[in-house]
């Protein structure tokens, strides 16, 4: 590890850039190897937001402009829209900058494959946001897949559910834009499962999705007026994987009653497994000859990163897996290591989407290019 503390540089200060503050500021509490990290500069438009932010997160500086600080930090962390995603990453990649960067990668299937490019030319660490991999269940899930306890898969089923837009009321955001978001509940929601369910089972051959948007205008918060949604509020896809496997992916934020629940269910020959988000420190697993599934809570030392916190039982949070994530990331950046999931992951999970947007256009299956 470095001797001198990490400068980080972070684009954005508000959902995932708290999120990432707090597990900044946790880092050298719980994991004790873990490289030293300065939080240096926080970078936005509102200059009295971002003195407020900059503040409230424990960042040193702040700058309105993410040109002057690409090149300057030791590690640069893009946490904006998505379509902010591009060109802030490809030129601190180009600066030779370490850079992790909020999912999905791009809006469009393009500019990920601009910043994918540039992360393979920049040869130091590029990481995406998909947290999910770190959570200590699902590192469970993919050991007992590995060691075959769940034989030959057959089945892969995902879900993300949230409510958050079933009001026609709830108020437009750059979510709703097309040009900003590139796709709704798709690349916001789908791109988590579509990591998970490459991680745990492989690479998605062929598609066939349908995409629906239930309120075609929301109103502008403060303003008498309306702005047209562009994006998708559900979608759902029937997936066949290269090795057979065989899956299904939905998501809403229309799905009344569900906050955040992110569910997997995997079916083997030999057990099957299911797990749910709001359940995280669970995984019910089916065994050989067993009559029934059994919950397993997954706290114990030996579990992924759970010797860092708390006694057996003692339940962690959603909000531990950034802790993980950025253990992980700033530790290959310090070691001069790889990263997983990479701008590689998240150009393979944008050519699933943009795959199920293809395949909702033109009305029939489509192969994953």
């Amino acid at each position: 590890m470095p001797e001198t503390p990490l400068d980080i540089g972070v684009l954005g200060y508000r959902f995932m850039g708290k999120a990432h503050a707090n597990a900044f500021a946790r880092l050298p509490m719980f994991f004790e190897d873990a490289p030293e990290v300065n939080r240096e500069v926080i970078v936005g438009r509102d200059e009295a937001a971002l003195a407020d932010a900059a503040d409230r997160l424990g960042f040193q500086r702040t700058a309105t402009d993410w040109r002057d600080v690409v090149d300057d930090v030791d590690v640069f962390y893009n946490l904006g829209p998505n379509h902010v995603h591009a060109e802030p990453s490809i030129a601190a990649l180009e600066a030779g900058t370490p850079t992790f960067c909020e999912k999905p990668l791009a809006p469009t299937l393009d500019d990920a494959e601009a910043m994918a490019d540039a992360a393979s030319d920049a040869g130091v660490p590029a990481g995406i946001a998909f947290n999910y991999r770190f959570i200590p269940a699902i590192q469970y899930a993919k050991e007992l897949i590995e060691h075959g306890d769940l034989g030959e898969i057959h089945h892969f089923r995902g879900q993300y559910l949230q409510d958050w837009l079933v009001d026609p009321e709830a108020p437009w955001s750059w979510r709703n834009d097309a040009e900003m978001a590139g796709s709704g509940a798709l690349g916001d929601l789908g791109a988590h499962t579509i990591d998970l369910a490459r991680y745990l089972v492989g690479d998605i051959a062929e598609v066939s999705g349908r995409l629906r948007t239930f309120v075609d205008e929301r109103p502008v918060e403060g303003e008498n007026e309306t702005r047209a949604v562009t994006v998708d509020d559900a979608y759902s896809a029937q997936v066949d994987f290269e090795n057979g496997v065989m899956g299904t992916l939905e998501a809403s934020r229309f799905a009344n009653g569900r906050k955040n629940d992110h569910t997997i269910e995997i079916e083997g020959s030999k057990g099957s497994l299911k797990f749910s988000l709001e359940r995280l420190n669970e995984l019910e697993v089916l065994r050989e000859d067993s009559r029934g599934y059994e919950t397993i809570l997954v706290t114990d030392p030996e579990d992924p990163y759970v010797d860092h916190w708390w006694p057996p039982g003692h339940v962690i949070g959603w909000e531990h897996t950034f802790v993980h994530e950025n253990y992980e990331f700033l530790s290959a950046v310090a070691g001069g290591g790889a990263y997983e999931p990479s701008f590689a992951d998240g150009l393979a999970v944008q050519r699933v989407l943009a795959a199920v947007e293809e395949s909702d256009e033109r009305g029939e299956r489509v192969s994953v290019r």
